[in-house]
């Protein structure tokens, strides 16, 4: 009897892992065909970027024989749009967005930890209906305060050609409603410690500085990350303040100006594959060897809330 229930037992285990391995192997395959699907753009964009001749959009990638023909091209290879990208103007504008980009992660940083500590670890009137209130806010796009917001920048001199420290005004002036992930991670620190410091004698800033921000490093690395990612990526509102003045591009507006007519397009459209590949390295350096603090990051801050 006891050997019929082992070997039924067997039986259910070894079915129990077969369908395992199956489902397993099914959902690497998804996976893969999903990273494949995901990868093909950027490849696609590299492969394009090293592309001498001709230098506007193709129908194919690789020397394809009997398309050249038919359009007498011959397709070749090499870091002409390397070169020729750092002789454009494309040096200006990857030093405007650095800057903006840069000065926004340092100030919006400081301001959403300090806020997300104040509210963390204090308690005192109107702390929840505000807390609410940015939230509620926060649900509606910034797109909606555009208009508004390009004419003051305008009325105090600071679009068009001066749209740099623009931009920055307008980045950094809500950063404290983002306080959300890490206030939780905040909160996941034992009280005590703060408790300890101030007996000892610290002050408020001395136990943020000094004990809860050495704790907080994955939440410190995902709130400069996503700060500096913000500006660097942006287009629409930059485009917005900086009009026609290609002094003040960022590299998004810059690059797209290549393309704005089909003329352009044909003489351009590589050294924008190339200004694009350039735009993307410093952010990939960044996520590759912070990768750890970001999920730890993201993680610990929704633990709590």
């Amino acid at each position: 009897m006891k050997t019929n229930e082992n070997t039924a037992s067997m039986k259910r285990h070894m079915g129990l892992k077969a369908a395992s391995r199956i489902s397993n192997t099914v959902i690497h395959i998804i996976l893969v065909a999903i990273s494949v699907i995901w990868l093909i753009p950027f490849v696609c964009i590299v492969i394009q970027s090293f592309r001498v001749q001709p230098t506007g959009m193709t129908r194919y990638l690789f020397s394809n024989p009997e398309a050249a023909i038919k359009e007498g091209l011959t397709i070749k290879f090499g870091f002409d749009n390397y070169v020729n990208l750092w002789k454009s103007d494309f040096p200006r504008w990857y030093l405007n967005t650095f800057i903006i980009a840069l000065v926004v992660a340092v100030v919006q940083t400081v301001i959403v930890l300090c806020m997300s500590y104040t509210l963390s670890r204090f308690r005192f009137k109107l702390r929840k209906p505000m807390m609410q209130f940015m939230l509620i806010l926060g649900m509606f796009p910034g797109m909606l305060a555009m208009i508004i917001l390009y004419q003051v920048l305008k009325d105090i001199g600071l679009a068009g050609a001066n749209a740099i420290p623009g931009l920055i005004l307008v980045y950094v002036a809500s950063s404290g409603m983002g306080y959300y992930v890490s206030k939780g991670f905040f909160d996941t620190i034992p009280k005590s410690l703060d408790e300890a410091a101030r007996v000892d004698g610290a002050t408020r800033a001395q136990v943020l500085f000094k004990i809860i921000l050495p704790l907080a490093k994955p939440i410190v690395i995902y709130t400069v990350l996503t700060a500096f990612m913000g500006p660097w990526g942006d287009f629409v509102f930059a485009k917005y303040v900086s009009g026609v003045t290609p002094s003040a591009y960022n590299v998004a507006v810059g690059l797209q100006s290549w393309l704005a007519t089909s003329t352009m397009t044909s003489n351009y459209y590589t050294m924008f594959c190339a200004g694009g590949v350039v735009v993307a390295i410093p952010v990939v350096i960044l996520f590759m060897c912070l990768q750890r603090y970001y999920v730890e990051g993201v993680t610990g801050g929704a633990v709590k809330g």
